[in-house]
Parts: C-alpha cells; structure tokens; sequence
C-alpha cells in the first residue's frame, strides 16, 4: 500500500495559509536606516490588500531597551532570527532603500534560499544583478 508523500513544513504552512483564506503576506527588508520608507512601502502594500511584516526596532535609535552594549548585542541576535522566521512566514519579500549592506544582504540571500520572489524598491541594488 503506498502513502502519500508527507509535507514539508513548507508545504504544510501554505496549505494552511489557502485554507484560511489569508491576503499574500509581503516582508519588509532593509537598513532600518529606510525606517521611513518602511513605513511607506507598508502603507503602499497594506492598501493593496497584503499583510506587511518588518522590522519592529530601530536599534540605531537610542532607546533604553538597547542602552546596554551586552544587552544589545544578544538582542541584535535574538532580532535578526526573529526577522528570519518573518521572511519564512511571508509569501515574498520587499527590499526597501538605494543601499545594501551586509546585514540586508544576508536576508536577500536568506530569501533566495528558500525560493521566496523578491521585489526591490532600487532595483539597481539587487545583488544579484
């Protein structure tokens, strides 16, 4: 008797994403130095019908939540594994601003990885071109 094949987690997460009937969820990547074309593009994409997921913290940004350099570095860490499981959770992916640096470019090869379409905002700095 043969079984069907079973599902990746992949696989098993847009299968859920159909059932629910949710809108195509777009995550927001790029220098948080774009925090306000981040917040540009999420309108632009919330009005369009999309979820937008981004980045929450502007660590470049004084705040007391980061005012510890220890503290700050293991949430660097604890951030940029959170951003990874949003660029799993969506269905594709947003490049914000005219610069990438070595942290966005990490998060677009990320992407790539997983076979997640990318758009960018400054096509002319895809990496990949």
């Amino acid at each position: 008797m043969s079984h069907p094949p079973l599902l990746t987690p992949e696989e098993k997460l847009a299968d859920a994403k159909k059932l629910l009937c949710l809108p195509r969820i777009v995550v927001i990547c790029g220098s948080t130095r774009f925090m306000t074309e981040m917040n540009e593009a999420d309108l632009r994409e919330t009005k369009a019908g999309r979820i937008v997921v981004k980045p929450g913290c502007d660590m470049k940004s004084p705040h007391e939540l980061w005012s510890d350099p220890v503290e700050a570095e293991a949430l660097k860490v604890r951030l940029d594994d959170l951003h990874r499981a949003k660029i799993r959770l969506a269905d594709e992916v947003l490049v914000v601003g005219d610069y990438i640096g070595d942290s966005t470019r990490a998060e677009i090869a990320y992407a790539r990885s997983l076979g997640k379409p990318l758009r960018f905002t400054h096509p002319e700095v895809d990496p990949d071109t």
